[in-house]
């Protein structure tokens, strides 16, 4: 069987791959019946020589692949017919700006694997970019603090070379006293709690952060029960909010009005309640000044995120009085940097972070029969069809 690194031709660029030069020896030497070949590429965080020089071979010409393996979605005019392909399709939320991609891929007889369908038994994601997101959001967040208030000027995390650069502008800073919320405890929020920790912001319990002053930066890290209660009262457990989150009401006001930051890294269902709304945030008990949000969920549960942001113009201001855009620079705005593809920023370690878990988690499976099923479970497509656990998608496929 033969794999090949694909080259990123999603516009504007995207210098991530799903696999280091040295993950490629390391997949070589696990699978020696596998052939490998990189598409070469002038965008990609690392050299076409940094794979050749490893023995890896790279090519413009891969057409006898059989498994093409991308990061972003594949342009219809380049997609191969009758391969099979792993990417981000963005397509099983029924986005309609890629209608036209799950149609083509079809009609080109193409098997898809989503890299967000790749999941466990207990339907639980196995790769993702989410804690590298989780690493950069947060400096990004410190960054529109400095750059709001003029106390500290941090480079775009983009012109670092990596993780190791980060940490060396994250040494220079001073954090004033500062109270900081962080929803969720997935893989974006440890990357974001790693941060913080590394600044040395000090973690304190929810009573005490909701009661007392502090002489010192502190952070909180809570999760959907602790901003979250039933409507009816009944005390139960994280696995009933996620089957009926629709009877559950907000309460994240409480953390809203003694906090001065929000790092919003917590996953949001369908049918969940808003963290805060457009009138909480009107509230002069609103205190919050600053909102990082990693979710980025769109005119939704944070209800200062209007729209995303980009690498190249991040922060935004968001006016709670007249709940439109301003300069972030504003008196009366809050914060937002809400930028939807934050791992593009740190190329090299996310994709480093990325290929390990594609190796230990997906590549096996070609070798094993599937013996945990976790190709069968990611399978979108085949044989020019909806495969049985995507068949949901069919009028999406079929909308005129």
């Amino acid at each position: 069987m033969k794999f090949a690194i694909i080259k990123e031709r999603k516009d504007p660029p995207d210098r991530r791959v799903v696999f280091s030069p040295e993950a490629l020896v390391e997949f070589k030497s696990k699978y020696k019946e596998a052939e490998l070949i990189v598409e070469s590429s002038e965008v990609r965080v690392f050299r076409d020589e940094d794979y050749s020089d490893l023995g890896i071979e790279v090519s413009n010409n891969i057409a006898d692949a059989d498994v093409m393996i991308g990061v972003k979605e594949v342009p219809i005019e380049a997609l191969i017919p009758n391969k099979s392909y792993f990417f981000f399709s963005h397509t099983i939320k029924e986005q309609p700006y890629n209608r036209k991609l799950l149609k083509a891929i079809l009609e080109k007889n193409i098997t898809l694997y989503d890299h967000e369908t790749i999941v466990n038994e207990k339907n639980h994601r196995l790769i993702g970019f989410g804690y590298y997101a989780g690493v950069v959001g947060t400096y990004n967040c410190f960054r529109a603090y400095g750059l709001k208030h003029h106390i500290f000027n941090l480079p775009k995390a983009q012109s670092l070379k990596n993780r190791n650069e980060l940490n060396s502008e994250l040494d220079k800073l001073t954090i004033p006293n500062l109270k900081i919320v962080l929803t969720g405890t997935g893989k974006v929020g440890s990357g974001a709690k790693e941060v913080l920790d590394y600044l040395n912001i000090k973690e304190v319990p929810v009573e005490a952060y909701l009661t007392k002053t502090y002489e010192e930066p502190v952070y909180i890290q809570i999760d959907v029960l602790d901003y979250n209660t039933r409507i009816d009262g009944k005390v139960l457990d994280r696995e009933d909010f996620y089957n009926n989150a629709k009877d559950y009401k907000s309460t994240f006001m409480k953390f809203a009005k003694v906090s001065d930051v929000f790092i919003a890294g917590h996953f949001f269902g369908e049918g969940a309640p808003y963290l805060f709304t457009r009138e909480d945030a009107k509230s002069k008990a609103f205190n919050i000044k600053l909102v990082a949000d990693i979710s980025c969920d769109i005119d939704g549960p944070v209800a200062s995120t209007l729209r995303a942001s980009t690498i190249a113009n991040p922060i935004y201001g968001y006016d709670p009085k007249t709940e439109n855009e301003v300069d972030y620079k504003n008196n009366s705005a809050i914060v937002v940097m809400a930028v939807d593809n934050l791992p593009c920023e740190l190329p090299d370690n996310a994709s480093r972070d990325f290929g390990t878990m594609f190796l230990k988690h997906v590549i096996p499976a070609f070798f094993n029969n599937d013996e945990n099923g976790v190709l069968e479970r990611a399978k979108i497509t085949e044989n020019g069809q909806l495969t049985r656990r995507f068949k949901y998608l069919q009028d999406y496929v079929d909308r005129k």
